[in-house]
């Protein structure tokens, strides 16, 4: 059955699509989302896990959603509200811990309890890493050049970003080359000395990457994790209140405010392509839909081998989407509780329970985690980053009750045998046992637990792999490469089919920008006003 026209369709509705869809929408289009849920959010959803407890199913802290696309569409309007998070804490095995606190003067003293030494050092660390984060920051919501290219716009984005390094002095240019191509145990072992330390920085660097604390590359990870902010606080995270469905809810509000349509239980079985020319899509149940152009918000695996025939593509495309590196890694578990846990190695009141805590205390524990993995073993010994949200905000658990996401790493896509629900028990069993090694009323509070692993998050989300970037970081999938060389622009081969998500530049995470990015191309080739919003690395 013949569907209206429109003038875009987005193919799903996760934080970037709906991010595109209302930029698009803004500039006057008439623009459909499809969603094959019937929820929206994509990773970005908040759902009821027991009666009364709320939890965000995937992504779970905020940070990297840009200002600049939050205050373009008035998400605040819309009901978005983020609430910084305080600090963080890494348990030894010893008892000990590390904490590290946003107040300088505090932060200092902590580092100094376990070295003087490192006390000094993470004045160089924090601001050599402010350093590159905002280098970054102001390339995350620009196109990236194409080096093939022969065109004004081209040449003039290879000049800005000549024009951004020639700031550099020599000897910083070689460390931003080093830095790209590091490890983080190697990055950090030129600042610290402390074992704690050293593993307590190092788990932003591994969080959803394929990769341990001792593979080339892992620093770039860091630094994607720390260039966000919350309330102009570079490096700083938040919790949307409300769970991170709140910040797709906010999305899908502006949008259907500027007049934008949103089905979900729709879901899209092909990109219609004649003549090397979008025409639209058809859904499973047989649904034709035409559109001006297409935007896929699926990763680059699922849009070009799933959704797109192979006689509408470029034979080295195909071949590049087969190999694309989209490895999973993470698990994750929510889990409602009947009170807060108590960890008796912090002082009573410690703020340090209100921001990241997590159990991985040596370099040497994170790494054999890794090799678990590589095994096609859930780690026996995991790295979790575990956070109580309600902490901060009570309406996502009961009076009195607290509600607990944990991030884990690492866990096989597929472990040898595929996964079983007596598997997918076990992996989170191990992930509870951790827990409770260092929180000995843990277990006595458990009123419910939810286990996802890669499989879960791949079938519920729509991630291939279960990787909540939508590819590797590494440094051949970044900037110009990402997805692949030549498709670096969000346009697909055919005309007026395009790409919008984490699968694009700048990469994964809550960011939006992949999504406004798409849309200032999409808006360009079709000659309407430019309404996104553009960082000039300003700041």
């Amino acid at each position: 059955m013949a569907q209206p026209n429109y003038d875009a369709i987005i193919i799903g509705a996760g934080h970037n699509g709906l991010t595109n869809a209302a930029f698009l929408a803004k500039a006057g289009l008439d623009v459909l989302v499809l969603e094959k849920n019937d929820h929206i959010g994509g990773a970005t959803v908040s759902r009821e896990l027991e009666p009364g407890w709320f939890y965000s199913n995937c992504s779970y802290v905020c940070s990297l959603f840009r200002p600049e696309i939050y205050q373009a569409l008035d998400l605040g309007r819309h009901g978005l509200e983020i609430v910084p998070l305080q600090g963080s804490v890494t348990f030894s095995q010893n008892g000990d811990y590390f904490g590290s606190y946003h107040q300088s003067d505090i932060k200092r003293r902590e580092i100094a309890r376990h070295s003087q030494r490192d006390a000094d050092a993470a004045i160089r660390f924090d601001a050599d890493l402010m350093k590159w984060c905002r280098l970054i920051r102001g390339m995350l919501l620009r196109t990236p050049p194409d080096p093939g290219s022969f065109k004004a716009r081209d040449a003039f984005e290879f000049a800005f970003l000549l024009k951004k390094f020639y700031e550099l002095s020599e000897a910083q240019l070689y460390e931003f080359i080093r830095f790209f191509t590091m490890s983080i145990a190697d990055y950090l072992a030129e600042y610290f000395e402390n074992d704690l330390i050293l593993a307590h920085f190092s788990g932003g660097s591994i969080i959803g990457t394929g990769l341990g604390v001792y593979s080339p590359g892992t620093a770039y990870v860091l630094l994607h994790h720390a260039m966000g902010d919350v309330d102009g606080n570079v490096g700083s995270w938040g919790f949307a209140r409300g769970g991170m469905g709140s910040v797709a809810a906010a999305l899908a509000s502006a949008f259907q405010s500027l007049g934008g349509t949103l089905q979900d239980s729709a879901t899209v079985a092909k990109i219609n392509v004649n003549d090397g020319i979008t025409t639209g899509v058809t859904l499973t149940n047989g649904d034709v839909i035409d559109a001006k152009c297409v935007v896929s918000n699926l990763d680059a695996k699922r849009t070009f081998l799933n959704l797109m025939e192979e006689k509408d593509l470029p034979p080295k495309l195909v071949e590049r989407a087969k190999t694309f590196k989209i490895r999973g890694s993470s698990g994750k578990l929510n889990i409602a509780l009947d009170g807060m846990p108590e960890f008796p190695a912090l002082p009573k009141g410690s703020p340090l329970t209100l921001g990241h805590m997590h159990f991985s205390d040596t370099l040497e524990r994170l790494e054999r985690a890794y090799d678990d993995w590589k095994d096609d073993r859930w780690s026996e010994d995991p790295y979790v980053d575990l956070l109580v949200p309600s902490q901060y905000d009570p309406t996502v658990a009961p009076p009195g009750k607290h509600m607990m996401s944990v991030f884990v790493q690492y866990c096989p896509v597929e472990p040898d045998g595929g996964w079983t629900s007596e598997k997918r028990d076990a992996f989170g069993k191990t992930v509870i046992d951790q827990i409770a090694d260092y929180s000995p009323n843990f277990k006595d509070l458990l009123v419910h637990t939810e286990v996802r692993t890669p499989n879960e998050i791949e079938n519920e989300v729509g991630l291939t792999g279960g990787n909540i970037f939508q590819g590797e970081l590494t440094l051949d999938q970044l900037l110009f490469n990402r997805p692949f060389p030549g498709y670096a622009q969000y346009r697909g081969p055919a005309q007026g089919m395009y790409m919008c998500g984490s699968s694009n530049h700048p990469g994964g995470g809550v960011m939006g920008a992949p999504g406004a990015n798409a849309a200032r191309e999409i808006l360009r080739d079709l000659k309407k006003p430019d309404v996104t919003p553009q960082d000039f690395g300003d700041d």
